[in-house]
């Protein structure tokens, strides 16, 4: 919400907002963004010239709509996908509106080995990485496994994230108060975290459950990268883009895709929060209201959120966060480094 709205209106803003939040589908769908856009007077995020952007699942849908909207906004964006000929289109979309230059990897996020090549590529390319967008998704109703064994959608939502970003840890400590975003959904408001059934087995192989559960597990992790980066001055946060008419949606929940399809937010809606995110809304927003900035969180339409709803009360314990970095670890034989001292600023966790 604008911080130079008058009083009332920013009431008038609050009290709608949550009467459509309490709705689900009328805040999901268009209609929450059209909403909150027009009675918060949403204002174009702050420039991102000079800073580097690398965006996973940059290829379509939402996570392209936010490269091209950071490109536009003046970052230099780094696309990671899988399918050459979605990439190559991708970059040329990116390139039409960006202002700086834009770069492509192709790499597979459920593969440990792709995952650990890109990390050093992109590190011996970068002095420093500015923001990180985990957007690459995967939703089958079947089950799967990688080449290693795991099942897909953990190594691509939890595992994949979890090593890139344990490589790109010292780019990210480099530069001034770089930003970690990871895209959630609200389908993780029907599961809690549960570790030991967080990977599910073939028996029993229910593909949205296993995307909800992964989805959770990435809110988990958003808050654990926060807390173990927070002494560099890194900002890690997790957001649900809401319901957005999609490649991933149509192929992964078409009969949902289709029931909603007029209601559906368009890319670049699912995508606002994201960009905002990356581009230092929070900060900018705080600093305008004299308060401290937030250096993590559950965001949705660029409002801070609860991370449960009926019936799930209680998704997550107070050891989990460190939990999940274990698990993690044991399963990709890497460990999750702790950030050194850096530049917080006063009133960030590490300052």
């Amino acid at each position: 919400m604008s911080a130079r709205l008058p009083t009332a209106r920013r009431l008038t803003a609050g009290v709608a907002d949550a009467l459509v939040e309490a709705s689900v589908v009328a805040s999901f769908t268009k209609v929450g963004i059209g909403l909150r856009r027009r009675l918060e007077d949403w204002q174009e995020p702050p420039s991102m010239t000079g800073r580097t952007a690398v965006v996973t699942g940059g290829t379509s849908g939402i996570g392209l709509a936010a490269a091209i909207a950071m490109g536009r906004l003046g970052a230099a964006v780094h696309i990671v996908g899988r399918d050459p000929e979605r990439a190559a289109r991708a970059r040329a979309a990116v390139e039409q509106q960006a202002t700086a230059p834009v770069h492509l990897d192709l790499a597979d996020l459920s593969d440990p080995d792709a995952v650990a090549v890109l990390g050093r590529s992109l590190s011996e390319r970068y002095d420093s990485i500015d923001v990180l967008v985990h957007g690459a998704g995967a939703l089958t109703d079947r089950y799967e496994t990688t080449h290693g064994g795991r099942e897909v959608t953990v190594a691509t939502h939890v595992l994949g994230p979890y090593l890139l970003t344990a490589s790109l840890a010292p780019l990210l400590w480099t530069a001034s108060a770089a930003t970690i975003v990871t895209v959630s959904s609200g389908g993780m408001y029907t599961q809690g975290f549960d570790l030991d059934h967080l990977e599910m087995a073939p028996d029993g192989y229910e593909g949205a459950v296993a995307y909800a559960r992964s989805k959770r597990a990435q809110v988990v992790l958003a808050k654990a990268w926060a807390r173990r980066f927070a002494r560099a001055g890194v900002s890690s946060f997790s957001m649900h883009p809401g319901w957005a008419d999609t490649p991933g949606l149509r192929a992964g929940l078409p009969r949902f895709g289709a029931a909603l399809r007029p209601l559906l937010r368009t890319a670049s809606e699912g995508a606002d929060t994201i960009v905002w995110l990356a581009a230092g809304g929070p900060a900018e927003r705080a600093h305008a209201e004299r308060r401290c900035p937030p250096s993590s969180g559950f965001f949705f339409d660029r409002r801070p959120r609860r991370e449960s709803r009926f019936p799930v009360r209680s998704p997550t314990g107070v050891r989990d966060e460190e939990a999940l970095l274990d698990w993690c670890a044991e399963r990709t034989g890497v460990r999750t480094p702790s950030a050194p001292a850096g530049p917080a600023e006063p009133g960030q966790p590490g300052a």
